[in-house]
């Protein structure tokens, strides 16, 4: 017999084993003579109250043997000659190409950045020189911007396709199997590396192509049907099918798009700070105490308000973390965040933003549907020139952003290449500094403790999400107008971070094969 049950448990038992079977077996009145094992199926966090605990979900197996729901997906070699190539090796791309293989087709991965391994020489260098590769960094290379950018792993899309697969197989290539219990499960840049190898190896092993180093530079298109790519504007590389991967950062393609007349359309999206805190005192306003227990982990948040009709919110929430640049191109800076698995930085940043819509990128509708694009170019090159033409960020104390008045310090960051004191009140738009002026009041009086001078904000968080969405058809996936173009991930507007990427690159690859079998 198997049953189902809830407990709330303490802290100071969350990692004893005997404990939670003894809770178990209380609750459903078994006798101390029955064998029966417990299996964790969910376990979150419960900090709404002054008593912190953990909610738990488990099977309890009675009087019979335990049964392990994991089944790793074992890819056969493939036998077909029908080729599709992913552009991108991102978690959209990487997960199409697996899906590709179990559906006997073969997958060419065009990644315009470096492998996973050889991407840490140029994220060093973005770092501690200030020098921004503009095909490898923290958003190009293999496994995408999630490998090195925290490897969070929560998503609401449990609609749009099987989250559970999605983290098996990052579990079957050598994650924690805690990603499987957890609420809101996270991986860590410092261990994302070897997954991405591994499932690299993995399409390898079964008769998948990886072309490094290769940025799409042209669609070759012919009776409304896409043909293949050019890469590096040299190699023709012919193809059944391309499914379009490239991440919410690569510019170029939309750019390319709108070149060749492929439709393409703005979308609202949002821009602002990186706001970063001491993590101890993020820990005492979320649980209600001065000390951390041993067995919490570095506390989070999620907050939001409506400022003038726009939404205005935390985003990519890093406890324990640091911020990086995230820079694509030389003359910008964007900022981003990350947390290595331990969580164990003194430091807590989150993304602070505003909803960007077409009323505020008027001033370049000239551009058409890259006019939202151009606004978030034009925000970047600021920040690039507040720093002083570095990847510096220009920052300033949350206490001085919302009296408006010049910091005349700034805290201690976790921000490797530096910050400079600027009014970032006066630089930022006015709509993203009004919206962000008065929701930190608000924030302040939602969490005590949160607005303090202890805190700063850094600029700028751009890319929250893809200015441009590539329009396709829901239900053949395809482009509205290209056929077998299958735009996919948060570069085309579907996606928003790893696991929504990845089952979008699934759903495609499940397009892409109704397609060939079609045609």
């Amino acid at each position: 017999m198997i049953k189902e049950i809830e407990l709330t448990v303490s802290p100071d038992h969350i990692n004893d084993s005997d404990y939670i079977n003894k809770a178990a077996g209380k609750k459903l009145h078994l006798n101390p003579d029955e064998l029966y094992t417990v299996v964790i199926s969910k376990k979150s966090l419960d900090a709404r109250k002054k008593e912190v605990v953990y909610r738990i979900k488990a099977a309890v197996y009675i009087n019979e043997p335990v049964t392990d729901k994991f089944k790793p997906i074992k890819l056969k070699s493939l036998t077909n000659n029908k080729q599709v190539v992913v552009v991108g090796g991102g978690p959209s791309g990487m997960f199409a190409a697996i899906k590709l293989i179990e559906l006997n087709i073969k997958p060419v991965i065009v990644e315009r950045g470096k492998d996973v391994r050889s991407r840490r020489r140029d994220i060093k260098a973005i770092m501690r020189d200030h020098i921004v590769n503009p095909d490898s960094n923290y958003c190009f290379g293999e496994g995408g911007a999630g490998t090195y950018s925290d490897g969070k792993l929560y998503t609401r899309s449990t609609k749009r396709g099987d989250v559970k697969r999605i983290l098996n197989l990052l579990y079957q290539h050598g994650a924690a199997d805690d990603i499987l219990t957890d609420a809101h499960p996270h991986i860590g840049s410092n261990k994302l590396p070897k997954i991405v190898e591994a499932i690299r190896n993995t399409i390898l092993e079964s008769g998948g192509e990886y072309l490094f180093e290769s940025r799409l530079t042209d669609l070759l298109i012919g009776n409304d049907r896409v043909r293949g790519v050019i890469i590096n504007d040299q190699k023709e590389l012919h193809a059944d099918g391309v499914i379009l991967a490239t991440g919410h950062s690569a510019r170029d393609i939309y750019y390319l798009l709108e070149r060749k007349g492929i439709k393409i359309e703005a979308k609202s999206f949002a821009m602002g700070v990186r706001i970063e805190h001491p993590q101890i005192l993020i820990d005492e306003i979320q649980y209600h105490s001065a000390t951390r227990h041993p067995n919490l982990p570095a506390s989070s948040y999620n907050i939001s308000c409506r400022v003038d009709d726009r939404g205005v919110y935390s985003f990519c929430m890093c406890p324990g973390g640091i911020i990086v640049p995230a820079s694509t191109a030389p003359g910008e800076l964007v900022l981003n965040g990350m947390s290595v698995s331990k969580r164990n930085s003194k430091f807590a940043n989150a993304g602070l933003v505003v909803t960007i819509n077409e009323n505020d990128w008027q001033k370049y509708k000239k551009h058409g549907p890259l006019a939202g694009l151009e606004y978030q170019k034009h925000l970047e090159r600021i920040a690039f020139e507040e720093g002083g033409c570095s990847q510096r960020a220009p920052a300033q104390r949350v206490t001085d952003f919302v009296n408006r008045r010049d910091s005349r310090s700034l805290p201690d960051t976790s921000y490797v290449p530096g910050t400079v004191i600027a009014p970032l009140h006066e630089i930022l738009p006015k709509q993203i500094a009004r919206g962000l002026g008065i929701s930190l009041k608000h924030f302040g009086k939602q969490m005590h403790g949160y607005l303090t001078e202890e805190a700063q904000i850094l600029a700028a968080e751009t890319r929250t999400s893809s200015p441009v969405r590539i329009p396709r058809d829901p239900e053949s996936l395809m482009h509205i107008e290209i056929k077998g173009l299958f735009p996919a991930g948060e570069g085309a507007g579907y996606a928003g971070g790893i696991i929504s990427a990845a089952i979008d690159g699934e759903r495609c690859a499940e397009a892409a094969y109704k397609y060939l079998n079609k045609n």
